[in-house]
């Protein structure tokens, strides 16, 4: 299933909100046909927003693959993202961020973005995650934050039968680099991606993905048609 946003990106003042709720036993694959772009705030440093829902019934499954998000320098604003599962229920999803545009020279050097995200279990909390991006804070450049990476990426897999085994397939078959690490805590196995490059960070979550699936769902890959388009 493809979520439409016809504009493709957020411009000040805008308030986007996306509402999604999986069934008992049912099975749905969201993503998006291109690239979200969070663009330059007006003259005023008027923010944008955007709230993102999920819910999954017991039984059910949910893989939230959206295409990665492309923030312009001097972008203002506000991503939530909130998860809510029941008893039973399974998530696989992830969230790639490129800040500027390098390949334009034009680098995420203003403005301010806020990530927040709340992964929640029959309204517990399993997961709950606040990150602020601004190119002034000490963090955004020093190694014990950001270490100026200009893409990062999360993904997170909730569910799975074997969590450790899981774990150790995708430290055996993603490549060996620094810039990748994966952990498990509360039932949630999280993979994260921290370096320069969206065609790496995207590569590697296809990869865990492809990897992961089967083991939480039982069913082979298969890459959405819109992604090679």
């Amino acid at each position: 299933m493809y979520l439409l946003h016809p504009p493709g990106g957020l411009v000040s003042g805008d308030a986007l909100s996306i509402e999604a709720q999986v069934g008992e036993g049912a099975h749905t694959l969201l993503t998006t046909p291109a690239a979200a772009k969070l663009y330059k705030a007006d003259s005023h440093g008027v923010a944008w927003a955007q709230h993102t829902k999920l819910t999954v019934a017991k039984g059910g499954i949910l893989e939230y693959l959206p295409q990665e998000t492309l923030a312009f320098d001097g972008s203002r604003g506000e991503q939530t993202t909130t998860i809510e599962l029941e008893t039973g229920a399974k998530c696989l999803g992830w969230e790639i961020l490129a800040l500027g545009r390098p390949a334009s020279d034009l680098p995420f050097v203003t403005g301010h973005l806020e990530q927040k995200f709340r992964l929640l279990m029959d309204g517990r909390p399993l997961w709950l995650e606040r990150q602020p991006m601004d190119p002034a804070h000490p963090r955004f450049k020093g190694h014990w934050g950001q270490g100026g990476a200009t893409v990062q990426a999360t993904l997170w897999v909730v569910g799975l039968d074997d969590e450790a085994g899981a774990i150790e397939a995708l430290r055996e078959t993603l490549p060996e680099n620094h810039r990748w690490a994966v952990t498990r805590r509360r039932g949630v196995v999280l993979l994260r991606y921290l370096g320069q490059e969206r065609n790496e960070a995207w590569a590697l979550c296809q990869q865990a993905w492809e990897l992961l699936r089967p083991r939480l769902t039982g069913l082979p890959a298969s890459v959405p048609r819109i992604w090679l388009t």
